[in-house]
Order: C-alpha cells, then sequence, then structure tokens
C-alpha cells in the first residue's frame, strides 16, 4: 500500500491521471470501467496475481495497452516468461519511484497520441477513435455534440461562454447560428448522457456567463 500511494504521488506530479486497486479484482473492474493508457500491476497481487491480470489484459480484453511489472524478485526465465506474455517491463524492488516515472514516459512517448482519452467520474472520451462511454457503456453523439462534449472536458471546472463554444464548434464563422444553438446541443448532451445513463450532473449552466464541465 505504501509503494501504491508513493507511485501515486510521483505519478501525479508528473501531471499524470491516477487510480489505484486494492486487489487483481478490483483491478479487472477498473480497467473495464476506465480503460486506462497504462498499467503498472505487482506480481503477487492478491485475488488475481499480475500475471494473471496481464494475461487477462491481453488475451480477453484484446488491449495491447502498456503493463509494467513489479516484483520483488525474478529469475531471468520467469522474467522472458513475463514478455512472452505480454508484460512490456520489469521493476525489481527496491527501486526508485522517479525510475518507475521515467519508464513510464519513456514508453508512453513510443505510443505516441495512441491513448488519447480524457475521463472524469466515468465519463470517457476518445478523440482519436470518437468514443464516448460511461462506466463502460457506449453513448452516441452527434459530431456537434462530440466536439461539444470535448471542448468542456478539456476545460474542466472552467466556465465557457456561448461565444466561446460557438467558436470551437463553428470555426468557419457560420454564422446563421445562434447563441441558442449551443442551448440546444448542451440540452442534448444532458438527455444522453445524465438522463438515459443516470450520471451525476456534468452540465452547469452558470447564469448570464456560459456553462462549466463539473468534473469533479
Amino acid at each position: 500500500m505504501k509503494i501504491r500511494k508513493l507511485l501515486r504521488l510521483y505519478l501525479e506530479k508528473e501531471g499524470y491521471s491516477v487510480m489505484e486497486a486494492q486487489n487483481g479484482e478490483e483491478a479487472r473492474e477498473m480497467f473495464q470501467q476506465d480503460e486506462p493508457c497504462f498499467v503498472i500491476t505487482d506480481l503477487m497481487m492478491p485475488k488475481f496475481s499480475g500475471e494473471q491480470l496481464c494475461r487477462w489484459i491481453r488475451n480477453e480484453q484484446k488491449s495491447d495497452i502498456p503493463i509494467m511489472m513489479l516484483t520483488a524478485k525474478i529469475t531471468e526465465s520467469e522474467r522472458i516468461a513475463g514478455l512472452q506474455m505480454g508484460a512490456d517491463d520489469y521493476i525489481i524492488k527496491p527501486f526508485s519511484p522517479q525510475e518507475v516515472v521515467v519508464r513510464v514516459n519513456t514508453i508512453l512517448k513510443r505510443m505516441a497520441n495512441r491513448c488519447s482519452k480524457i475521463s472524469y467520474r466515468g465519463l470517457m472520451i476518445k478523440t482519436q477513435s470518437c468514443e464516448v462511454k460511461y462506466n463502460g457503456v457506449d453513448i452516441a453523439l452527434t459530431q456537434h455534440e462530440f466536439k461539444l462534449l470535448h471542448f468542456l472536458m478539456k476545460h474542466p471546472n472552467q466556465i465557457l461562454s456561448r461565444e466561446q463554444i460557438l467558436n470551437e464548434l463553428y470555426p468557419n464563422d457560420e454564422r446563421s447560428v445562434i447563441d441558442r444553438t449551443v442551448d440546444v446541443h448542451v440540452g442534448k448532451l444532458r438527455e444522453k448522457i445524465e438522463v438515459s445513463c443516470q450520471t451525476p450532473s456534468f452540465f452547469q449552466t452558470v447564469r448570464g456567463m456560459g456553462y462549466r464541465f463539473v468534473a469533479y
């Protein structure tokens, strides 16, 4: 637990959003819900080991996201078996948290933009594949609804004016549209996300100013 908290501290300091699982079963649930860009797992996790988690991610989830294994000691043959199973890196305890951060940075740089997503409170948007999900359930949006959601989620807890939103949705100054258009799009997002999926309130109207995406 101390190692987990320490790694979280260092990774968040680097700017990463970090989720913690106390055991392998919880890790599986979180993986399905949040689809992380990187997994760091202890080899000896309770309930569902790091090796089992790695095999599950590769074989059942068909995911190629990077997986880093933490372990107290391991033989060369075990390390080779783990790499063949799908692990991308091994770190032997004791280790420096800063070394973990450097290795994570290095691996993610090689991935470039393969994992371009934003996620808050179970709501996730993937800009590369144009996917939107809440707790793992797909949400179908129109092109403008998707662009609006992405714009709001890129600026969490910030008030965005209708003018700013119109400029984002209609960059070529297609000004047959009016401020009311923004209200309609936000209304559709509320209907498709908050009402249909019974989510917490994400979209706040700030009277006389605009809208805010409530991330926390």
